[in-house]
């Protein structure tokens, strides 16, 4: 398959928004956008785009009526994340969500643990699972950062822990968090290491501003990256990017792999 356009609701105190990344949780917040319109209206979108593999995020507390809201407008359609953890976690599959996305959890103290994984694993199914491995560049590495990309863990993104992390999930998702919301560009370099080091199917969020990063991604990666579009797209106040330009992406990259 070759890389497709994945959609996303980012939930931010119970509001569709556009966050610059790296200002998450701190006294700076730079918002690009927020939404007059509720989250469903975006669920609904993507559920008659046959836009699949899009992904609700938690930002926070105060985001659970929000995202219950759009996994009702899709069930089964979208995925969820932001403070899932093992008690949690079929509570969200039973609301609506198709997979769990799970980061802090696996990290108590900002340290990994295993344990923590399998039992999640264990209890939802590895296919209901994914991992978000969102991270901050740090000279020539990736390490995962968590709790609203502001705690750095004791993980670094590279094939032996995407390796180790695939055990037990079905899918990654991976924000970099220095460019998202940024609309400056995707980090090249870490998209193509992801299509290197990744076994599963991976979705990279940060920083695309252009209909033909899909195609940048796609070469960078070999077809193994899918590409989320925030602020850059035009349903979320942005000019750079064309929602149907992308559903448009879509349906021909679909038909020209099933051909």
């Amino acid at each position: 398959m070759p890389s497709l356009f994945r959609p996303c609701i980012d939930l931010h105190n119970g509001a569709v928004k556009q966050i610059v990344g790296g200002s998450l949780d701190t006294d700076n917040l730079r918002t690009n956008f927020v939404s007059e319109k509720p989250s469903a209206y975006y669920a609904d979108l993507y559920r008659e785009n046959g836009l699949t593999g899009g992904h609700v995020i938690k930002l926070g507390p105060g985001n659970d009526d929000a995202a219950k809201s759009a996994l009702q407008a899709w069930p089964n359609g979208l995925q969820v994340g932001g403070g899932i953890n093992q008690d949690n976690a079929q509570e969200w599959l039973d609301a609506g969500a198709e997979k769990v996305i799970v980061t802090s959890y696996l990290f108590p103290g900002a340290k990994f643990d295993e344990d923590r994984l399998r039992r999640l694993a264990e209890k939802v199914g590895k296919e209901r699972l994914v991992v978000d491995v969102s991270c901050r560049r740090r000279d020539n590495r990736w390490i995962v950062a968590m709790d609203r990309w502001q705690v750095m863990t004791d993980m670094e993104v590279n094939a032996e822990s995407l390796g180790r992390l695939a055990q037990y999930c079905s899918e990654f998702l991976v924000h970099a968090a220095d460019v998202e919301g940024l609309c400056k560009g995707i980090d090249e370099e870490l998209v193509q290491k992801l299509g290197e080091w990744s076994t599963i199917p991976c979705t990279y969020a940060g920083g695309a501003k252009s209909a033909d990063d899909l195609a940048l991604v796609e070469r960078l990666s070999n077809g193994k990256v899918d590409l989320t579009y925030g602020s850059a797209l035009d349903i979320f106040g942005g000019s750079q990017v064309k929602f149907d330009d992308l559903v448009a992406y879509n349906k021909r990259a679909s038909s020209l792999a099933s051909s």
